[in-house]
């Protein structure tokens, strides 16, 4: 009996809170870059020790490894700025703000392929926008120590995130390997990564206390990336999408229980994470 795409779906939106939780723990100690090299790794080893103990390299189509070959490049992005809004902005808001890539996709099908938007999708595009103003929002006493900027970071991944899960959809529907591909997808990303990492500013920070958290990050992520690939191959980006996008409700769940003592939850915040996650799943139905 096969599993249902939407139980997948789920699992992965788990894999992902503990992503977030765990990052957050351990980059008290050390760097969103450390932590996305380390995700990157562990992801790449994993991925392809399975490849090998599962028969080997598939044959598969070329515009299918085209197509994840891109993902790839565009995934190290995608986890530098995830890891970098939870060190900057904390767990419990970045993760509702990154949790809205379904809303990019209906937004490219209704002005690029001329898609109608009904009142559904319109709703849940607005509760959407509620949801955002609500995390970010800060009172007047804490305005000096908020930069609204930060929340790009998020913000950048949600996006980026939303343009490569179609892209993953389709490379399935070609050809349905999804272990390969999630293979396929870490050594890309960890080239990229480390093509990119010279230049940029922020240095890496081996500390021993940071590193279990990020090991456990890694996997997770690992887990969530693998999970997603292979609920895209047997169900709709719509069906999909969003339950991968309730991740904020574990989150907040989690920094409730783990991250107490470096975050405080708002009321707003966990109204703005529920309007965020509601808006997502009008968006994919009314779709």
């Amino acid at each position: 009996m096969s599993i249902p795409p939407q139980v997948i779906a789920l699992c992965a939106s788990l894999s992902y809170a503990c992503v977030l939780v765990t990052s957050r723990r351990g980059m008290r100690y050390s760097t969103p870059k450390t932590v996305t090299l380390i995700s990157l790794v562990v992801h790449t080893v994993s991925t392809w020790i399975a490849v090998f103990l599962t028969g080997g390299i598939p044959r598969v189509d070329a515009v299918a490894v085209y197509v994840f070959i891109v993902a790839g490049m565009l995934q190290p992005i995608i986890r530098l700025c995830t890891y970098t809004g939870v060190q900057r902005v904390g767990a419990s808001r970045s993760s509702p703000i990154r949790s809205t890539h379904p809303m990019f996709g209906v937004c490219v099908a209704i002005t690029i392929l001329g898609e109608d938007a009904s009142w559904l999708v319109l709703a849940g595009v607005l509760s959407v926008v509620c949801g955002i103003v609500l995390i970010t929002w800060r009172p007047a006493s804490e305005v000096p120590l908020f930069r609204w900027w930060e929340f790009l970071f998020p913000f950048t991944a949600s996006l980026l995130a939303g343009i490569v899960h179609p892209m993953r959809r389709y490379a399935l529907s070609i050809s349905h390997e999804p272990l390969f591909f999630a293979a396929l997808v870490g050594v890309v990303s960890l080239i990229c990564f480390l093509a990119y990492t010279p230049f940029g500013r922020e240095s890496l920070v081996w500390d021993r206390r940071a590193m279990l958290p990020f090991l456990a990050a890694g996997t997770a992520e690992t887990c969530g990336i693998l999970l997603v690939i292979t609920a895209l191959g047997i169900g709709s980006v719509i069906t999909v999408s969003p339950l991968v996008g309730i991740s904020p409700l574990w989150v907040l769940l989690g920094t409730v229980i783990f991250l107490r003592d470096l975050e405080e939850i708002q009321p707003q915040t966990i109204v703005g994470a529920l309007c965020v996650v509601a808006g997502t799943a009008a968006i994919s139905l009314g779709a």
